[in-house]
């Protein structure tokens, strides 16, 4: 008989005893480390359940604590001046040391690739790296993982910058830190946390989500994948039951002889995350395991990823909020308003639409900044090399912002407002002073309308004193303004400091050219809701929404849509006898709505620019699917000639709820898809066609046809009685 066997278990038991017995600390704890100073300092670790923890900063500080029953301790040092090098250390029945230790300033740099990218991967990067001797900084870079769960420790250890090191620091935080150092005089640590290509939303804690209605459809994603939270214990509670009222009646039938039904499927809003872009992944894997490591703040480089989307504000918010609720409560936030870049063919308006999203963080959350740089990108280069600059305007944010040091300038002119002057516009500005053409040639990028239609015109514009006026010969009686809005928009307009402007608009729109006063039904209806579907998202946020102004019964329902390239625009209006009396049940169909609509429809009226579409419609009746669901090609609708193995006319909503959506409507004698939106959570790649797709699937799935459109607007009437 052999032992060994035996003898393994035993070492591997006795290994596992040792292990649990020695006292220990995450990764964030190491040789060369900086502590927040000013401030208590966490310091939290892992030991022998009961055991006594004995922690000490040099002669500054000390604490003693007990862990827990389930072996965790944590204690905090109380606030200290900026300085060093310290020693902490940590006794139990085993005694860690950390080296090194200064006290001075920490920050969060996080994001995606724009703050990863390297101080050897930037401009003058050869200059830069042998310049790099500044052992007063210390970075640490968090490796790229992704859980469904929060993790409590990542692999990443501080380094001392050097010319050594200092290439693989992220750019942005380096140049950031430089600038504090030198003014501050005081150690500065980077916690580097960041992911080329990532979205905001895994970033994001749970809590996040919560703290924001606009999201609760994300936030129900998450609890149901989420082990141990009620959502999903509740649903796996369910299903379990479920799958054991199946294996008692299927042990029945097979007594009894007979054949079983399939048994329950797993359901699919069970199934855990696995992409590093869901919802709270990066935030488990990659932040989590920071908490509660005392920081002074954080700045973000992030929003390429999310451009095409209409509710950017609200996920900044969830992220910094949840990000405050989980770690400190009041995390200064300063951020990156990304470059121009050219992005393809998509719609040139709709990376201006997204600096409108995040210059509007400023005015929603405290203690947040942003910088901008349209002057210093690279319309060719998603990643401009020139780091420098973005670094030091960051840092002059802070400076001002969270250190109260005056006399740095720390934006460009920012609007504050309009006043119409006859046929020019008077344009006013905060950060104003010594305006003037970065260049030298006249201003740039402004543009006027009339309330003619007429579209939007080039505007001169002169400055005078700190305003600019602005004038078009052919618009008489401007009315309303924007600036920069173009996705290659590198204005000239600056202030002495030399910052640039950021885009905006103002002035009220003149009313667009209806399509309904073309085909006669304008005075009838009312405007419900205007979606800019260039803007689509899984939360979609409307032009306008007036569910909670009108009131009365519905007679009738109309849907408007509008797809154009260039100066060509097609629709379609199709119009129907109401199948529901309450008016938010009818705007697009999201997870939190759970707007769900499969059913027949009466008086149907179509109008088209395509002549197939509007002679496709004169029968009587048509049919509908409204989901936020995901679908399936079966007919569960039963309509007549559908095909079970085709995306048409007939098909069958799917779990998850929060799923891949649509809203069809379509001519059931010609099975003809009148309009189709699908997709809602792709934004500017969503399924969008008027008349039957030319592919399989005449209803526009799969098809990503929204990224082919300049101009793509839906607009929902309602006939009250």
């Amino acid at each position: 008989m052999s032992f060994r066997p035996v003898l393994t278990v035993l070492l591997l038991f006795s290994l596992s005893l040792c292990s649990w017995a020695d006292v220990g600390l995450p990764n964030v704890f190491s040789d060369h480390m900086v502590l927040q100073r000013d401030t208590e300092l966490p310091v939290w670790g892992t030991a022998r359940p009961g055991e006594s923890i004995s922690v000490s900063l040099g002669d500054l500080a000390s604490a003693q604590a007990a862990a827990g029953e389930d072996g965790t301790w944590s204690v905090r040092l109380p606030a200290q001046d900026a300085g060093g090098p310290h020693v902490l250390t940590v006794k139990a029945s085993n005694t860690v040391t950390f080296k090194d230790v200064l006290i001075g300033e920490v920050w969060l740099c996080s994001g995606q690739s724009n703050m990863e990218w390297t101080v050897g991967s930037s401009a003058n990067a050869a200059a830069e790296i042998q310049a790099g001797d500044f052992p007063q900084i210390r970075h640490l870079k968090v490796p790229r993982k992704s859980s469904s769960t929060p993790k409590k420790d990542q692999a990443g250890r501080w380094q001392v910058c050097s010319p050594d090191t200092v290439a693989n620091f992220t750019a942005t935080g380096y140049y950031f830190a430089k600038r504090l150092q030198q003014e501050l005089d005081v150690p500065i640590g980077l916690l580097g946390s960041n992911w080329g290509g990532t979205r905001i939303e895994p970033w994001t804690p749970i809590e996040g989500f919560a703290k924001v209605p606009e999201l609760q459809g994300i936030l129900q994603d998450v609890e149901q994948r989420t082990p141990g939270h009620p959502t999903f214990q509740r649903l796996a509670t369910s299903y379990l039951e479920s799958v054991e009222t199946w294996t008692a009646e299927a042990k029945r039938k097979i007594g009894a002889k007979q054949s079983l039904a399939p048994s329950p499927p797993y359901p699919q809003a069970l199934v855990p995350f696995k992409s590093h872009q869901s919802p709270t992944m990066l935030y488990n894997a990659m932040i989590a395991p920071l908490i509660p490591y005392a920081i002074r703040g954080a700045i973000w480089y992030q929003g390429e990823s999310n451009h095409t989307e209409s509710d950017y504000t609200e996920k900044t918010i969830a992220l910094v909020e949840g990000w405050r609720q989980v770690w400190q409560p009041e995390i200064p936030y300063y951020f990156v308003q990304i470059a121009p870049y050219h992005y393809g063919k998509e719609d040139k308006t709709v990376l201006a639409k997204f600096w409108e999203q995040q210059a509007a963080v400023e005015t929603r959350l405290a203690d947040s900044g942003m910088v901008v740089i349209n002057d210093i990108g690279n319309v060719k280069d998603i990643h401009p090399r020139n780091k420098q600059d973005v670094g030091l305007r960051l840092a002059n944010l802070a400076l001002a912002k969270s250190y109260g040091k005056t006399g740095i300038a720390y934006s460009g002119p920012r609007y504050r407002s309009m006043r119409i002057e006859g046929d020019r516009i008077r344009v006013s500005f905060d950060h104003a002073e010594g305006v003037a053409s970065r260049d030298g040639k006249p201003l740039s990028h402004f543009e006027i309308i009339g309330p003619d239609s007429k579209g939007w015109q080039p505007a001169k514009a002169t400055i005078e004193g700190s305003d600019v006026i602005l004038q078009a010969t052919s618009v008489a009686a401007p009315v309303a303004l924007r600036f920069a809005w173009d996705k290659l928009a590198e204005p000239n307009l600056i202030n002495a400091a030399g910052l640039s402007t950021g885009a905006f608009r103002a002035g009220a729109l003149p009313a667009p050219k209806s399509i309904l006063e073309q085909i006669g039904v304008a005075a009838d209806y009312e405007l419900l809701y205007d979606l800019d579907l260039a803007m689509l998202s899984d939360t979609p946020r409307y032009t306008s929404d007036r569910s909670a102004e009108l009131s009365g019964g519905i007679a009738r329902i109309g849907y408007l849509l509008e797809l154009g390239k260039a100066d060509q625009v097609q629709w379609v209006y199709v119009s129907m006898n109401a199948f529901t009396q309450k008016l938010a049940q009818l705007a697009l169909p999201t997870s939190v709505n759970r707007n769900v609509f499969q059913q027949a429809v009466s008086g149907l009226r179509v109008y088209s620019s395509i002549p197939s579409v509007a002679g496709a419609g004169k029968g009587d009746i048509g049919n509908i699917e409204f989901w936020p669901h995901n679908y399936t090609p079966a007919n569960a609708g039963k309509v007549g000639g559908a095909n079970a193995g085709s995306y048409d006319v007939g098909d069958q909503r799917a779990e998850p709820v929060n799923g891949y959506g649509c809203l069809q409507i379509h001519a059931t004698g010609s099975k003809t898809t009148l309009l189709a939106i699908n997709n809602r959570r792709a934004g500017a790649q969503a399924d969008l066609g008027i008349g039957n797709s030319p592919g399989q699937h005449t209803d526009w799935t799969f098809t990503k046809s929204g990224k082919g459109y300049d101009y793509k607007r839906l607009r929902i009437f309602v006939q009250l009685k």
